[in-house]
């Protein structure tokens, strides 16, 4: 097994050499390259998802709102 030291100065000469362009150019090439990997949902998932998420936040701020309004009249009431 060949281990590399990722502190070997070699290491690194294939960036150095290719300039500022050049590394741009790779760095989309390797977006790409990435993005094709990416298995994207369906309409189907995609609807079904957002329609879970929807639910889930507005679950939320109806839990959030009930407890603020409670602690509202809690401090209202000791305050009052």
């Amino acid at each position: 097994m060949n281990v590399v030291d990722e502190k070997d100065p070699s290491h690194n000469t294939d960036q150095e050499a290719l300039g500022l362009f050049g590394r741009i150019g790779l760095f989309y090439r390797q977006v790409v390259s990435e993005l094709r990997k990416v298995v994207w949902p369906t309409r189907n998932q995609l609807t079904t998802y957002t329609a879970v998420v929807l639910v889930f936040v507005g679950f939320i701020i109806a839990v959030v709102s009930i407890f603020d309004l409670a602690l509202t009249k809690i401090v209202f009431w000791v305050f009052g």
